[in-house]
């Protein structure tokens, strides 16, 4: 029988950057390079409760700004190469950073999503007095 307790916070955030689903660890979480399966493969959970919305993409953004203007900078003030170098070096550089940590970083955000049970904001109905 399957373990149904509360995984830990850490166990929630190994299991997502290792991109596994968030309940059991066991089942893959994609189907494709973004694209989510239906359901786990291993406990049956239904995946859709998720919405990442567009947080991943955000903290790599600015996570992978930062780095590559920085660099850039850098590379800029002390040698003054001439602008299609920087295009040479910065491009790739831009899709290393991007591109690569952005299936952990959803895989990240899903798993904590699940272990708050985070879900969208709701009005209270009130009882009239």
């Amino acid at each position: 029988m399957m373990d149904q307790t509360q995984p830990t916070l850490t166990q929630s955030a190994l299991r997502g950057l290792a991109c596994r689903c968030p309940r059991c660890g066991k089942g893959k979480l994609y189907a494709g390079f973004l694209d989510l399966r239906p359901n786990c493969e291993a406990c049956g959970l239904d995946y859709a409760f998720i919405d990442s919305g567009d947080g991943p993409a955000i903290f790599i953004i600015m996570l992978a700004g930062a780095i590559v203007v920085t660099a850039a900078l850098i590379v800029e003030v002390r040698y003054q190469p001439p602008f299609w170098l920087h295009a040479a070096l910065w491009l790739p550089l831009i899709a290393a950073t991007t591109l690569l940590p952005l299936r952990s970083m959803k895989a990240l955000l899903i798993a904590l999503q699940f272990h708050h049970k985070a879900a969208p904001g709701r009005l209270i109905d009130r009882e009239p007095k």
